[in-house]
């Protein structure tokens, strides 16, 4: 596809964050077997590379917004316009040295997701659309997955960590999901399962409590390969409620009716 100037940035800047990540992902590993070990590491690692993508879009686009995950908020001269950015999704793989985590990209124009970038850089893995251009992996089409049968299926989810207060729910959609397909994953990294249900390699993704961050990317990726995109509840909107759940048209009532049946 030919690629707007605006896309070209956002690859540019997402490959330039990432292998600036993957050689400090290096350091990581090494810092596992030391007693003060990685944490304050990471936390730098991900900082400056909020900071390098927050300078690259700027300067290339000096009048959008800026939402970041590490905490950083401008608001642009241009209040239709805002990167919506994840510098290291998978923040708990990087710490611990497992090699899934990812940058993420996102453009908002007028409270929609227009461009979505989500790099891997240890499988040098680009993944991108802009909206009504399709979903590209490298230089590969996307689509998302044709199988229609929950039993032939596999899904994605996160997981509550450290007390968190939606623990029983996500027991019982557990419950609800695992005897009708063939497995749920949790690999921590929000971006990458959004990007796998575009690649065809999960058939469907559900999570709540997420941030825009976590997902904006993602969603627009998801939709140009033809997948479905809802809020849990479907009355929500995704960004505003924190909940997604998307899949394949071929899967999506079947699934979704699972996930939801709790509150029917």
């Amino acid at each position: 596809m030919v690629a707007s100037a605006n896309l070209n940035v956002m690859m540019k800047t997402a490959r330039r964050a990432g292998r600036a990540l993957l050689k400090d992902f290096g350091e990581v590993e090494n810092l596992q077997v030391s007693t003060k070990g990685p944490g304050d590491f990471v936390t730098r690692a991900d900082k400056n590379a909020e900071f390098m993508i927050r300078e690259a879009l700027m300067d290339a686009r000096p009048t959008y917004g800026f939402l970041g995950e590490e905490g950083t908020e401008i608001e642009g001269a241009d209040p239709t316009r805002r990167w919506i950015v994840d510098p290291l999704d998978g923040t708990t793989n990087y710490l611990h040295g497992l090699p899934h985590w990812a940058v993420s990209i996102a453009l908002e124009h007028k409270g929609q997701i227009v461009i979505g970038v989500i790099y891997d850089p240890m499988k040098d893995e680009l993944f991108f659309a802009e909206k009504g251009s399709g979903a590209w992996l490298n230089e590969k089409r996307l689509r998302v997955s044709g199988r229609s049968k929950m039993s032939e299926s596999i899904f994605s989810t996160g997981l509550p960590f450290a007390g968190r207060a939606d623990l029983p729910t996500t027991l019982q959609d557990l419950a609800r999901i695992l005897p009708t397909c063939a497995g749920v994953r949790r690999w921590g990294a929000a971006s990458l399962d959004l990007a796998y249900v575009a690649a065809g390699r999960y058939d469907g993704f559900w999570e709540r409590r997420l941030k825009s961050w976590d997902m904006a990317a993602g969603l627009i990726i998801v939709r140009e390969a033809g997948g479905m995109v809802e809020s849990i509840n479907p009355a929500n909107n995704i960004i505003e409620s924190g909940e997604v759940i998307c899949a394949a048209e071929t899967i999506f009532e079947k699934f979704s009716k699972v996930i939801r049946s709790k509150n029917d």
